[in-house]
């Protein structure tokens, strides 16, 4: 069961109810040092409202994730009830890009 569309939650519940951090201290931690961004704005209060359609860009364990919220979770369930309350725009066709051809420069240029 799902909060209303309307309705608002917490970013560092909305976090550790859909299991992107293990603790919520972690989630509060993670916004406090400024790791996490709402629809591009960054975000530095844990208390900082998340609402449907939302896009969250956070960065846990090692890598940058980037989600979009489809619906507020009511509590810390299963990981497949978690999951099925965002989707990951990483896993996007459109959102990957290759980290090798961005910005290397090959052994044979050289600059003065």
């Amino acid at each position: 069961m799902a909060a209303d569309a309307g309705s608002s939650q917490r970013i560092d519940r909305f976090l550790w109810f859909t299991r992107l951090t293990k603790t919520r201290s972690q989630a509060q931690a993670l916004c406090e040092e400024g790791h996490i961004r709402v629809d591009g704005r960054r975000i530095e209060r844990a208390h900082a409202p998340v609402r449907v359609g939302n896009v969250v860009s956070l960065f846990v364990q090692g890598r940058v994730r980037a989600i979009r919220i489809d619906r507020l979770p009511v509590r810390r369930g299963p990981a497949p009830e978690a999951q099925a309350c965002y989707t990951d725009l990483a896993a996007a066709p459109e959102m990957r890009t290759t980290c090798s051809s961005a910005g290397n420069i090959d052994a044979d240029e050289s600059h003065p």
